[in-house]
């Protein structure tokens, strides 16, 4: 598991398919306590998921982001290469 990724991908999954399949949907503070996560953990996954499947537009989906990553890694590898050139 990253550093970064404290709870696992299966929990994640399973906590926003939870809230999306939830009516009303329910309290994040209180989910996320019966779950045992943070709180902004879980309304980070819920956001995501809501940019993932289109519902919002203020945030980059998941295959942009990681387009994004590479176009970096791209970027900063060609640098390198210009450096050495």
């Amino acid at each position: 598991m990253d550093a970064q990724m404290k709870y696992p991908p299966e929990l994640r999954q399973r906590a926003v398919a939870a809230y999306r399949a939830a009516d009303p949907k329910p309290v994040i503070r209180q989910m996320a306590r019966d779950l045992g996560v943070h709180h902004e953990a879980l309304r980070t996954w819920i956001r995501q998921d809501e940019a993932d499947h289109g519902d919002r537009d203020d945030r980059l989906t998941t295959s942009e982001k990681e387009g994004q990553a590479r176009l970096r890694k791209e970027n900063s590898e060609l640098r390198r290469s210009c450096e050495i050139l």
